[in-house]
């Protein structure tokens, strides 16, 4: 009688620990393609990372329209006023914050502080975008643009909102050097460089956005303009190792490859990014 109610408190306990129920918006673990891999899968994100992706999928499509207006509308593609900047800008500030919100899962930060951070990076994002469509609208530069109280205040706001993503992407960078990202094979690696890569980026755009601001408040406006060129090829290959990386690295973990290839690949795609960076920021200083 007591051997029978053991096996049946037991039964029950192991039924227990095997189909616990899960906590709302917690992380909640995925058995993964390979047992040598680690780290924890979001099956389906709380409201607030749902809202941030939405809100990067609104950017993405925002972009894509201006691209359309483009083809209808005409006009030049580059230079300080075209229909060129809400369409890269738009397209660009989606896919990074996409990336964030999905790469940052695999960073080891405190679940109320990564929802704060990634909310006050949506909003910056959507912002810079919406100062740059605005002024592309009006017909005028979006950066560098001292010419009335407007355009000077709309100037500030985005540099002022460059800076905010200096500060959020540097705090998530900092959290993934601490501790190392969880994930399949290579993650951590991608995580990490990636957020390098992203700290280049971030660094040649505020001193394109600094060197520009100086020389518009001289008197030399075109050339303020002009300034930012030689740095444009290596802010724009950094900006996305953030994406392109980790991707990579999940890519590699739904294949049958072993843990030490899937690593070697990453490894290789790591060093070939970053060599591009490398070759980017050569041109840029022997053009600046």
């Amino acid at each position: 009688m007591d051997e029978h109610k053991t096996g049946g408190a037991a039964a029950r306990g192991r039924a227990a620990t095997r189909h616990p129920a899960p906590l709302r918006g917690s992380w909640r673990p995925r058995r993964l393609p390979h047992p040598g891999d680690s780290g924890y899968h979001l099956s389906r994100p709380p409201r607030p990372y749902r809202l941030y992706e939405a809100t990067a999928l609104l950017l993405i499509l925002s972009g894509l329209v201006h691209l359309a207006v483009f083809a209808v509308d005409g006009g030049p593609w580059n230079g300080p006023v075209s229909w060129r900047k809400p369409v890269t800008f738009g397209l660009s500030f989606g896919v990074t914050l996409l990336a964030v919100v999905r790469v940052t899962s695999y960073v080891r930060v405190g679940a109320r502080l990564r929802t704060a951070l990634l909310g006050v990076f949506a909003v910056d994002c959507v912002v810079e975008v919406g100062g740059i469509t605005l002024q592309a609208w009006r017909g005028v530069p979006s950066h560098l643009d001292m010419e009335t109280s407007f355009d000077t205040a709309v100037s500030m706001t985005l540099a002022a909102g460059g800076g905010v993503l200096v500060v959020l992407l540097t705090v998530f960078a900092v959290a993934s050097f601490r501790r190392p990202p969880t994930g399949p094979a290579g993650m951590a690696l991608a995580v990490r460089s990636g957020f390098a890569m992203l700290l280049v980026a971030l660094a040649s755009g505020a001193v394109m956005i600094a060197r520009g601001v100086v020389l518009t408040r001289a008197g030399h406006q075109e050339a303020a303009y002009r300034s930012t060129a030689s740095l444009k090829p290596l802010h724009g290959v950094s900006l996305h190792a953030v994406l392109v990386l980790p991707a990579l690295a999940w890519l590699l973990s739904r294949t049958p490859w072993s843990a030490t290839v899937r690593r070697r690949i990453v490894v290789a795609a790591v060093s070939c990014y970053a060599a591009a960076a490398a070759t980017a920021g050569v041109w840029a200083v022997l053009r600046y």
